[in-house]
């Protein structure tokens, strides 16, 4: 199979869809690996590293896409990707539809075959392609959220950790799942003061039984999530349903009850976010105001961290994409329902349940396109 990855062009984003490794084991297996040139430059991953792989160097992505039977990315193909994608073609990249009406029409027009990162799942019910970033999201926030805190971010000037005698800032983390989890991890780490709040009290047993008593714990509904909210110095949102949008668990009132200066950090913004304030930014303008509280909505957190990013999530993707190359996308996704959940669009069709009813597309299976 020849397989390309492109430079990715979405705002600040300078992780790559295959590092150097990766390449010299698709080349091994025998396929062939375009690099658009430069791809790798934002991970400290040279033009001859990926030749020294065994991976040929083009200028351009449009030859990428022109002639590629795979494009491997990291981010959702922008509008001038979508426009080159074919009917034949497999995408495998993040693509988080749900909340991107153009996008999935686009893709939907395209006729490619497209298979997203973030709903292959695995046997426990996780999603081992979306766990390594929101591993790197959930620890970047309490980081980015205490920068925002700064007054020169634009916050009350906080220190997170406080000093002795002045109390540590209150971190409000809403959802105990992989990133905040490891939100909490980093937040506790700065010496903050910290809640985690969630409707699966397992998960909340689960971070008692990983922090002990330096975490608090919630359970969500509207009046616990307002009062906390209320109170808060920073509110970090990690809640995700799988393909689908994030539900807006923060309202704009309870936003409006939060103190001026004070900081929320939308780690759920790629799925359409969990404030209902909350709209994607970027690296390069990451925060905006709102009745006083400053926003941290970036759409792709991992970004500034590229190159453990683009290892991280190497190191969970390369095995699928050596089946979809190895098999043929086909029979790759009939060999492996994980696999096959991550099927977002076919030739035209919507081939996952969750965007389909959030966008108003027919849903077709991925089991009735591959005859099971």
């Amino acid at each position: 199979m020849l397989i390309g990855c492109p430079k990715e062009i979405k705002d600040s984003e300078d992780r790559v869809g295959l590092v150097p490794s990766s390449v010299q084991e698709l080349v091994a297996s025998g396929h062939e690996v375009m690099m658009e040139t430069n791809a790798g430059q934002g991970i400290g991953c040279s033009d001859n590293d990926y030749l020294a792989a065994g991976a040929t160097i083009v200028e351009t992505a449009d030859e990428i896409f022109a002639k590629a039977d795979m494009v491997v990315k990291v981010k959702e193909p922008q509008a001038v990707e979508r426009a080159k994608l074919r009917k034949g073609q497999v995408l495998f990249t993040y693509l988080h539809l749900a909340p991107d009406a153009p996008q999935t029409e686009d893709l939907v027009k395209s006729e490619a075959t497209c298979i997203a990162y973030e709903t292959v799942t695995s046997d426990s019910g996780a999603l081992p392609l979306l766990f390594p970033m929101s591993e790197v999201a959930g620890r970047l926030a309490p980081q980015v959220g205490a920068q925002a805190l700064e007054n020169n971010g634009g916050g009350m000037g906080i220190l997170l950790g406080g000093v002795p005698g002045v109390d540590p800032a209150e971190v409000v983390i809403i959802g105990a799942g992989v990133s905040g989890t490891n939100a909490a991890r980093i937040a506790l780490g700065m010496g903050a003061s910290v809640t985690m709040v969630d409707r699966n009290v397992d998960a909340l047993r689960a971070a008692v039984d990983r922090f002990g008593t330096a975490v608090k714990t919630v359970y969500s509904n509207k009046g616990n999530i307002a009062r906390l909210v209320e109170k808060a110095d920073m509110v970090i949102g990690t809640v995700l349903i799988p393909g689908a949008a994030a539900p807006k668990l923060v309202t704009k009132e309870m936003i409006a009850s939060m103190r001026d200066g004070s900081v929320i950090v939308d780690v759920a913004i790629d799925q359409g976010g969990c404030f209902e304030t909350s709209k994607a930014t970027t690296h390069s303008n990451p925060t905006y105001v709102v009745d006083g509280v400053v926003h941290y909505c970036v759409a792709n957190m991992p970004g500034c961290v590229a190159r453990t990013s683009a290892f991280a999530l190497n190191n969970a993707t390369l095995p699928f994409t050596l089946a979809l190359a190895n098999k043929g996308w086909q029979q790759a996704l009939k060999d492996d329902a994980h696999l096959r959940n991550g099927l977002n669009v076919h030739e035209g069709k919507v081939t996952y349940k969750a965007v389909a009813d959030d966008l108003g597309y027919d849903y077709v299976s991925s089991e009735s396109i591959l005859g099971l």
